[in-house]
């Protein structure tokens, strides 16, 4: 062989690489009876990321808005206006091509609608509910900032770009190039050191740097066959920092991941088409959304459901189903923690669910493909970008 490199190394590295892809798929199998007997003797940790978000928590700005719900409708571009006392809606007004998200700054002063083909951010005034004229900005999928508030992070997914901007002007700072396919979401660790973002298209996650702006690896999410299980989406940290949650829309279930290691720990099975993530305002408990597929009939795209996870123990707790089916995709929490807001991305609807029952108490027509909504104001001193990622 060329190089020098003998047949048997060849060999041993091929075998070595299929016991590792064969620990990967067991771990799958059997994560959540190999969690479960540590987890429930892990001792309760006095950190709570999201206890600055707890019900009620409003910074002054966040009090000082009016309470509404913002809608991107994708395919329309624009976006329905929600009261969210009376579930009516008030308008719809038009945005830049395909809105995917709407996006609270890091001082809470601004709404930001990413509009992904039509390459600007719409400005929200969230004391008036009225939006501003559009600012130039290159592929915004998603949006994020850093968390000392001194950089916006636009999620340039067809650009394969993480664009470091200032978070006041909107000015580019920074592009950073990502060798994988199409990245999107993000959380931040507990020490504000690193940030790790999901890869849709090539199943991975990438781990940044955001001190050196640079990005320090990635990580298959399942390195075990040709054709790939993973389709990472949404991603949240667990109230204490030590593990964060993706959502994986073909698997089918949340990856567990040790932030710090940079190593998948863990999976648990929860629902067709796993997409958004959203805590609990005391933290304590994660509302997953489970998109379903395009596979049933009469206009309903999958059995569509919430999966209710406990992360002190892994567990799940309850599944609120949508009642005849549905496509729950992103949303978030009111600030009194009592509903969860989602769009219904392939039924043009807005489902609202009960969080004390889990019962779905309304389902309001909107645009075509609503995407990431946003429910305003939330508590928080400061958010993270996304629809709502507060602390």
């Amino acid at each position: 062989m060329r190089s020098g490199v003998s047949y048997g190394s060849v060999i041993r590295q091929w075998l070595t690489a299929l016991v590792v892809a064969a620990a990967c798929r067991g771990e799958r199998r059997s994560a959540v009876a190999a969690h479960a007997p540590a987890d429930t003797a892990r001792p309760v940790e006095a950190v709570n990321l999201y206890a600055p978000a707890a019900a009620g928590r409003l910074a002054p700005r966040a009090a000082a808005a009016r309470p509404l719900v913002y809608v991107p409708n994708s395919h329309d571009g624009t976006v329905t206006v929600i009261d969210p006392r009376t579930y009516r809606v008030l308008r719809t007004f038009a945005t830049g091509a395909l809105p995917q998200h709407v996006v609270p700054s890091y001082d809470l002063s601004t709404l930001w609608v990413a509009n992904n083909l039509g390459n600007t951010l719409t400005p929200i005034d969230p004391a008036t509910g009225r939006e501003g004229p559009g600012v130039p900005v290159s592929d915004p999928y998603n949006l994020y900032f850093t968390p000392d508030g001194r950089f916006a992070i636009v999620v340039a997914e067809r650009r394969r770009r993480l664009d470091f901007r200032d978070a006041r002007t909107m000015s580019l700072v920074q592009s950073i190039p990502v060798q994988c396919k199409g990245v999107d979401h993000m959380e931040f660790t507990a020490d504000g050191r690193f940030a790790i973002a999901t890869c849709e298209f090539s199943g991975q996650l990438l781990k940044l740097d955001l001190e050196t702006r640079t990005v320090t690896g990635y990580l298959m999410l399942d390195p075990g066959g040709l054709d790939s299980t993973a389709m990472p989406q949404d991603i949240r940290s667990s109230p204490d920092g030590r593990v964060f949650y993706v959502a994986d829309m073909k698997a089918n279930g949340v990856f567990l991941i040790d932030p710090a290691a940079f190593r998948r720990i863990g999976f648990v099975a929860t629902g067709k088409g796993t997409h958004g993530i959203y805590p609990s305002r005391d933290g304590r408990l994660m509302y997953i959304t489970n998109r379903g597929w395009n596979t049933t009939a009469g206009g309903r795209h999958g059995p569509g459901s919430i999966t209710v996870l406990d992360p002190a123990t892994e567990r799940i707790v309850a599944t609120w189903p949508v009642p005849g089916g549905g496509s729950p995709d992103m949303g978030n929490v009111t600030a009194d923690g009592t509903e969860l807001w989602v769009s219904g991305r392939y039924d043009d609807e807005v489902y609202v669910f009960d969080t004390r029952t889990g019962r779905l108490t309304h389902r309001i027509p909107v645009g075509r493909e609503p995407h990431g909504l946003c429910v305003w104001p939330q508590p928080g001193r400061y958010s993270l970008g996304h629809t709502g990622n507060m602390r």
